[in-house]
């Protein structure tokens, strides 16, 4: 298997769960935030600089006021004329780049759909569930509060699409932007794992 696989996942979805497996059964890297820790190791930027400026996207409206004039993925600005948050990014993305090109992996949200869109051999999957699923899911699985876990569901779906929005300049949940989109609440996350792992071979 020579793909590098992204995944993009609805808070509660069990995307992260699935990519983690996926790789495992692959027996190739799993990127998450080890992505984080290595970025900031390489760019000297702090690992709660790149954890804040994912987590605080909440409002599209006041995040592009706060963020400055984004750049959608264009990186022809000058280095020093973009906001700090443009910048973690670029750090970001440049470390999904050489991950990629260290050879097959599975990466789990950081925009690196878009990020590694040139990049050829590379398999995009959305993973999406009904609310009821994912409220249940993060509750037993997550630990989160059964009172407030509709409000940090919609928080964080909203914080992933204003994210992607302003760094992309897409819709996260545009269906075109992946290859497979995929309903967790349909099968066992193993049952889902082996599907794709079979795509996955059949398609090589």
């Amino acid at each position: 298997m020579n793909k590098v696989i992204t995944i993009g996942r609805q808070y509660g979805s069990g995307g992260r769960d699935i990519g983690r497996l996926l790789a495992q059964k692959l027996e190739i890297p799993f990127y998450d935030n080890e992505l984080i820790s290595r970025a900031a190791k390489e760019s000297g930027f702090s690992e709660e600089s790149f954890e804040r400026a994912e987590t605080k996207a909440t409002n599209s409206l006041l995040y592009s006021l706060a963020m400055g004039v984004n750049v959608y993925g264009n990186q022809d600005f000058g280095f020093s004329g973009l906001s700090l948050d443009d910048r973690i990014f670029l750090a970001q993305s440049d470390v999904i780049r050489k991950v990629a090109k260290e050879g097959p992996c599975v990466i789990v949200g950081k925009c690196a759909d878009y990020v590694l869109k040139d990049q050829a051999e590379t398999f995009n999957i959305f993973v999406k569930a009904a609310m009821d699923f994912r409220l249940k899911r993060a509750v037993e699985v997550y630990g989160d509060d059964s009172v407030k876990v509709g409000e940090k569901l919609t928080k964080m779906d909203k914080s992933r699409a204003n994210y992607y929005k302003y760094h992309v300049g897409e819709r996260w949940t545009d269906l075109n932007n992946y290859d497979l989109v995929i309903s967790s609440d349909m099968a066992e996350l193993d049952d889902i794992v082996d599907f794709i792992v079979g795509l996955l071979r059949k398609g090589e």
